[in-house]
């Protein structure tokens, strides 16, 4: 299993923009203590699924978006169970940048990528379509080795 960690600036804010624009669930809070606030964890489903791990800058290594220029090192990839478009609305509406408005895929989703107030680059996908390897190798016009693609 693998889960990304987010860090922002202001991690509380962080957690009620995420589940106002994006729909996702407190899983987990640690409020860091008194003298050292930067030390808490925070986690995060969405449609009851998966997990994102949300954070503050804790170490002289450890930044948000801003802080290196706007570079993001990762994306975080949320794979809905459906209503993507909606999804994307909703996240529009809550002041999400929509870099990528929503549409199908050759490998049969239908996705858009969103940028969070701090700068954070997310894409979202439902799955629309059953494609096989061969179809999806049609359409790209080159192979794909896949170890759990038919």
């Amino acid at each position: 299993m693998f889960t990304s960690s987010v860090i922002y600036k202001d991690p509380k804010a962080a957690l009620a923009w995420l589940e106002g624009a994006f729909g996702f669930e407190i899983t987990m809070a640690i409020d860091g203590p008194p003298d050292a606030p930067e030390m808490c964890h925070y986690e995060m489903s969405c449609a009851g699924r998966g997990r994102i791990m949300v954070g503050a800058e804790w170490a002289e290594w450890v930044r948000v978006p801003a802080a290196v220029g706007g570079g993001n090192t990762q994306t975080v990839h949320v794979q809905l169970p459906g209503g993507l478009d909606e999804h994307c609305e909703r996240a529009r509406g809550a002041g999400a940048v929509i870099e990528a408005e929503p549409a199908d895929q050759f490998y049969g989703d239908r996705t858009y990528r969103a940028i969070d107030p701090e700068g954070h680059h997310w894409t979202f996908s439902a799955r629309v379509r059953d494609v096989t390897r061969a179809e999806a190798e049609a359409a790209l016009g080159q192979p794909i080795m896949a170890t759990h693609w038919q």
